[in-house]
């Protein structure tokens, strides 16, 4: 066990943080660089930690809008039908912005809107057509975002209502809508949310994170059609300019390794329980310790083989969506779940059941055969 004390920000103590995909130790990290050629970075990330440390309300919860709705007035009940909606904040942050294009629209010259919609796209259709969920909540939430949130806003995340994206400080990030895993990522907070509501907070938070990996990962690899053999496994390849030395903000497969760079630092997640941080900073941090639940689904989808999402993704999409999780569930718990659910699939000694129990031994996680 070790505890992250550079770069230190505040935990957050309100119950429901937005969900972020660039992690507020790295935030911290890229706001003090005195380096010239970062200079504009330095300012929008210090911008970004002063909304990190306000917990975001004035975002997008103060518009009056549930987080949980279903189908917007007049909306016809067609179970896999999409409705998608892109607004344009204009470098603002005021939610939602001007609505530029809804559901079957023809495509704009903005780059960021058609990202975003297709975005959008493969990420329902990952759910419906594998998993039969029929959006977010199962009951056909249309599905919103918008971009060119902030002026040269830092992040993306979702918000319990919308996807909210910013278009990178240009030095260190680019625009966040030109990864699919990000949007996968952040989308499927809002199935965790309907489904098990694992709190954001300590280990709970990081299979939180950790499930936002693993089902955007598979929206990228079902969209791209790549086997597991195939797949790069990794959660924000291309928002990072060329001036970083790194592939994507996470690794599923090798935790640890997604960048390693000068002036961000070292990738810092820890791919085993052995290396478990204990720190109040990122929630208890989720974005580090879920490195752990990562690498034991990328031991199980890389030992079965074939579509990571057929068998690894369904044990995983069904522990979700079951009954065996509460809001506060552990690793230790969550892997036990895991296990039942690949025994009650496939079968007890099946190669799926074997192969999860052999993706936690890897990670230190010991679980009941």
């Amino acid at each position: 066990m070790f505890r992250i004390t550079e770069h230190h920000v505040s935990p957050l103590a309100l119950p429901q943080p937005l969900c972020l995909i660039v992690p507020p130790f790295l935030l911290a990290r890229i706001a003090t660089l005195e380096d010239p050629r970062f200079e504009r970075a330095a300012h929008a990330a210090r911008r970004s930690l002063t909304d990190v440390a306000h917990d975001h309300l004035d975002h997008g919860r103060s518009h009056n809008v549930l987080p949980h709705r279903s189908l917007r007035p007049g909306e016809p009940s067609v179970r896999g039908q999409i409705s998608r909606s892109i607004y344009d904040a204009h470098g603002a942050e005021a939610l939602p912005g001007t609505l530029v294009r809804t559901e079957g629209e023809p495509e704009t010259d903005d780059a960021s809107v058609s990202e975003a919609y297709e975005g959008l796209g493969s990420t329902f259709a990952l759910f419906w057509e594998v998993f039969a969920r029929d959006s977010i909540n199962d009951r056909s939430a249309p599905l919103d975002a918008t971009v060119h949130y902030g002026n040269r806003y830092d992040n993306a995340f979702w918000d319990g209502t919308r996807m909210v994206f910013g278009d990178g400080d240009g030095e260190i990030f680019g625009g966040f809508t030109r990864s699919l895993s990000v949007i996968g990522h952040e989308l499927t907070h809002g199935v965790t949310e309907y489904t098990a509501g694992l709190i954001y907070q300590g280990q709970s938070g990081a299979l939180n994170e950790h499930l936002s990996d693993v089902f955007g990962s598979l929206v990228e690899q079902y969209a791209r059609g790549q086997n597991a053999a195939a797949a790069s496994w990794l959660v924000g390849e291309g928002i990072f300019t060329e001036q970083v030395e790194g592939n994507a903000l996470r690794s599923l497969r090798a935790p640890g390794t997604a960048y390693d760079d000068d002036v961000l630092g070292k990738d810092p997640q820890p791919d085993h329980l052995d290396g478990y941080i204990e720190t109040l900073d990122d929630n208890g941090g989720v974005h580090l310790n879920s490195g752990i639940p990562n690498r034991a689904f990328w031991s199980v989808a890389s030992t079965l083989g074939g579509n990571a999402w057929e068998r690894a993704g369904q044990i995983w999409y069904d522990t979700l969506t079951g009954n065996s999780l509460t809001p506060r569930s552990n690793f230790a718990e969550f892997a036990a779940a895991t296990v039942e659910t690949a025994v009650a699939r496939y079968g007890f000694s099946s190669p799926e059941h074997e192969a999860v129990v052999g993706g936690w031994t890897l990670v230190g996680i010991t679980t009941a055969e």
